[in-house]
């Protein structure tokens, strides 16, 4: 993990406990993603993006106060309860939303999805 991406956190360090292990598992499943950080997010891409995380930066009425945002995309709009929003931001590019707020949330399901995301993104 690199300096920029444990400075994003300095605001809300406690996530990074969170974001840990999540990148931890998507290093070891593609090895040769990229990361790239920025003042609002960290993306994970191979040639495009197929997923970012996100601190909370405005309180939503129903989410915890504290969460690590996942989001990614897919061709189609998948189905979850664990999914808050779904958008499709471009025709057949829906972008998806998961907050996380525990470790056990970064189970297999969640990895599933992400690991759609990769190949989806790569295919274009």
């Amino acid at each position: 993990m690199s300096f920029e991406e444990v400075a994003f956190f300095h605001e809300m360090p406690q996530l990074l406990s969170l974001y840990a292990p999540l990148r931890e598992q998507l290093a070891r499943a593609h090895p040769d993603m990229g990361v790239r950080v920025s003042k609002t997010q960290i993306s994970f891409r191979n040639r495009h993006v197929f997923a970012m995380v996100s601190l909370p930066f405005r309180r939503l009425r129903g989410w915890p106060e504290a969460y690590l945002l996942v989001s990614f995309g897919l061709p189609y709009r998948k189905e979850s309860p664990r999914i808050v929003q779904a958008v499709e931001a471009y025709p057949n590019r829906w972008t998806h939303h998961v907050p996380i707020v525990s470790e056990d949330e970064i189970d297999d399901a969640l990895m599933s999805w992400l690991d759609e995301a990769f190949w989806f993104s790569a295919a274009k």
